[in-house]
């Protein structure tokens, strides 16, 4: 059965009758106003509790999940454990035959600390604040899409994991592998990221992501009495950079992005630490780095007399758009146009948890959220009617879905 095309029939009337505009938006408030920046682990626990409350509406169960153990590499090289707050899951209907996923994130971009806390109107439409657009408006999004659809007979066909991580802005690494858990099966998925342009234009095919840290460890000596004895491991970081960005090539942007070490002027450093970004834009080409990385460190290694060490890697591979994706495309956005809303498409450099979901060979549409813009910056907007206009496209989408809708 296929549904594109169709126009809004009063089934479907009747099921987004019943969206809030005042509470998607008074949750979006509330939710903007707690600060939950990936590192405030007290932020994030007061966020998971007044999420399960707010999803405990829903006819399923709301577990917290402990997050999964992550290192990373300080300045001295040293990898030290990361804390990371709970994700949160609501299972409904695990046994239904057809499952859908639906992913969210309660961290944002700004620290306990940064001087932007506060909401503020720009309009009588654009709400300013931390968070609003990406994405506390599309959490708000999800709860109400999902309450329109449990009104409906279809729902009881279907089933779907609710997945709101901890740690979205700074790679899902603690949660990567519950989103590789849910996403196993899932008939399609989406996420909840707030709109590509502020027109509504959706994300579409997505180059994937991975940072690195290189330690190099060399041998200290006085820099005027026996340098030669030294092996100066600033050198060989600042070289690993240069030959990086040397590899850069259209499908494979290249990122060297700080280097920690070094030592008093008068001392060959024997520390460094180089950290690095990639942006593959498709598969081969993150398949092709990884072996050119493996040459480039014994390379290293052996012309500048040092020891390397490795840490990262890929956490988000490319995301291309295949066949069935494409088709949750059309859906979305021929809903969209029964609805009086035009959405497209485009292509886009950024990464979300959506790269992680289509690792599974699952479509996933990830852009579902709210309207808005200039996100991870003081200057962030939600455009508030846009809660309503994005809970009656998912409910109508999921609706359409649940009565055999084809892929």
């Amino acid at each position: 059965m296929r549904f594109y095309m169709q126009p809004i029939t009063q089934t479907e009337r009747d099921l987004v009758a019943g969206i809030d505009q005042q509470r998607m938006l008074s949750r979006t408030q509330e939710w903007a106003a707690i600060n939950s920046g990936t590192g405030n682990l007290e932020g994030l626990a007061r966020m998971a509790d007044v999420l399960s409350q707010a999803f405990a509406d829903l006819p399923g169960d709301v577990t917290l999940h402990e997050p999964a153990s992550v290192s990373v590499v300080d300045a001295d090289g040293r990898e030290v454990e990361k804390a990371h707050g709970r994700h949160l899951v609501c299972s409904v209907r695990p046994d239904a035959p057809r499952r859908f996923l639906l992913t969210g994130h309660m961290d944002t971009v700004f620290p306990a600390d940064h001087p932007f806390q506060s909401l503020t109107w720009l309009d009588d439409d654009v709400l300013n604040g931390p968070g609003t657009a990406d994405m506390k408006g599309g959490i708000a999004v999800i709860v109400e899409a999902l309450l329109a659809l449990e009104t409906s007979e279809a729902a009881a066909q279907i089933g779907y994991d609710v997945m709101i991580n901890a740690d979205e802005e700074t790679g899902s690494l603690s949660s990567a592998a519950l989103i590789d858990q849910l996403a196993r099966g899932k008939f399609a998925a989406l996420t909840y990221e707030p709109s590509a342009l502020p027109d509504g234009t959706l994300a579409h095919a997505r180059g994937g992501s991975g940072n690195y840290s290189v330690t190099f460890t060399g041998i200290s000596a006085h820099a005027g009495r026996n340098p030669q004895d030294g092996r100066n491991a600033i050198v060989a970081a600042a070289d690993c950079a240069v030959r990086l960005k040397a590899m850069q090539h259209d499908d494979l942007p290249i990122n060297p992005a700080k280097i920690d070490g070094g030592a008093a002027n008068n001392v060959v450093p024997d520390h460094a630490v180089l950290r690095f970004n990639i942006r593959p834009k498709t598969i081969p080409a993150a398949d092709e780095f990884a072996s050119n990385l493996d040459k480039l460190i014994d390379t290293l290694a052996r012309e500048h007399d040092v020891q390397i060490a490795l840490h990262g890697g890929i956490s988000r591979p490319p995301k291309p758009v295949d066949e069935k994706a494409q088709k949750l495309f059309d859906l979305v956005r021929d809903t969209g146009a029964a609805l009086g809303q035009t959405i497209g498409w485009k292509s886009t450099g950024g990464v979300c948890d959506g790269n992680n979901i289509a690792a599974n060979h699952v479509p996933v549409v990830d852009t579902m959220g709210v309207r808005g813009g200039k996100i991870h910056s003081p200057d962030e907007f939600m455009i508030a009617p846009s809660l309503t206009e994005r809970a009656q496209l998912s409910a109508i989408v999921l609706h359409r879905l649940a009565l055999g809708g084809d892929l």
